[in-house]
């Protein structure tokens, strides 16, 4: 049986006054403003595009196209220990490399990336495979779970490498070129939308090509279509504690929040970084302007009910899944054109 949760004792109150003033501190840190003026003097910065008529989006193949999915054989290059699911690089027989991810985020990605790049935003060009052979596979640090002895790995995620894109640095939330604008409301709004409780500055990338200027990318959305919170709560490709979850939290005559928890255990607040991190994350789906949470409510509509099931069948969902995980994201657009 559960039990109630108890008061906080009054030195566990006074633990948390302590190390508020700090937690406040490195947030208002955070937080500094970025004025439009400075956004005019990156002119060549990107953060989202007009994709036209959305209606007409193939999105079982998604930023990537029919034309750039994976084929033919591979091999492998090396592992990739940074993060925390299991990753290896691969590269095809034209030559083109990809980075392969295994576990809960291989599905949840591949959808998350179709229904960013629907909206306008830029997203690395993500496939889903059941099942992918490769040659010379080593035994893995990580995810020997999901290979088997002749190379067969099960599960996988591949992100394509874009032939002459450089990633320049990553970005913040709070402090970027686009402060202000609907289009970074609208990103804010789909993070919201996918329950992507991740959204460190480490995983936004800026990246540049050859004769083109600076793109601004959530580059790694695999924490989401799951139950956001704390460590022990949160989840990530479930379809049941998506369906479970919420989405607009209040709403005022100008502005919107969004439900987003990420604030850890009391306890760590010890570590005041993480602490204040985890928690500062809370503010980036909230005060977004009504209109600005309009404008994308009405820029998602005329996705259809099969273009939005398309995004988890590639992903390798279930039927099941695939309807739950649907309904949910239409309810949501829904929601946003009743504002």
């Amino acid at each position: 049986m559960i039990q109630p949760h108890k008061p906080l004792s009054a030195s566990c109150i006074f633990v948390v006054l302590a190390f508020s003033f700090p937690v406040r501190a490195y947030q208002a840190s955070q937080s500094q403003s970025f004025s439009p003026a400075e956004s005019t003097q990156v002119p060549s910065a990107a953060l989202w595009r007009d994709r036209g008529n959305i209606a007409s989006l193939d999105l079982i193949y998604g930023p990537g196209g029919k034309e750039h999915q994976p084929a033919g054989k591979f091999t492998f290059v090396k592992e990739d220990k940074q993060g925390t699911s299991p990753k290896f690089e691969i590269v095809d027989e034209q030559g083109v490399r990809w980075k392969a991810k295994l576990g809960d985020e291989a599905k949840s990605e591949t959808a998350a990336t179709r229904l960013v790049w629907a909206a306008g935003y830029f997203t690395d060009e993500d496939y889903y495979l059941p099942e992918l052979r490769v040659e010379m596979m080593p035994k893995l640090e990580r995810g020997r779970e999901f290979v088997s002895a002749d190379g067969v790995v099960r599960g996988v995620r591949l992100e394509r490498s874009v032939k002459g894109q450089k990633k320049s640095g990553n970005w913040s939330w709070f402090k970027n070129p686009f402060v202000g604008t609907k289009e970074l409301s609208g990103l804010k709004i789909m993070m919201a939308l996918i329950n992507n409780w991740d959204l460190k500055e480490v995983n936004n990338a800026i990246y540049g090509e050859k004769g083109e200027g600076s793109r601004y990318v959530v580059g790694d959305l695999g924490a989401t279509f799951g139950e956001t919170g704390n460590a022990i709560v949160r989840s990530k490709s479930n379809p049941g504690d998506y369906s479970d979850s919420k989405f607009i939290q209040k709403v005022t005559p100008e502005h919107v929040d969004f439900f987003l928890s990420s604030r850890p255990f009391v306890l760590s607040v010890f570590n005041v970084r993480y602490y204040a991190t985890r928690t500062h994350m809370q503010d980036i789906v909230k005060d977004i302007p009504i209109a600005d949470a309009k404008w994308l409510g009405k820029l998602l509509e005329p996705l259809s009910d099969e273009q939005i099931r398309d995004c988890f069948r590639a992903a390798g969902y279930s039927p099941e899944e695939v309807e739950g995980n649907a309904a949910m994201v239409k309810e949501r657009i829904r929601d946003l054109n009743r504002l």
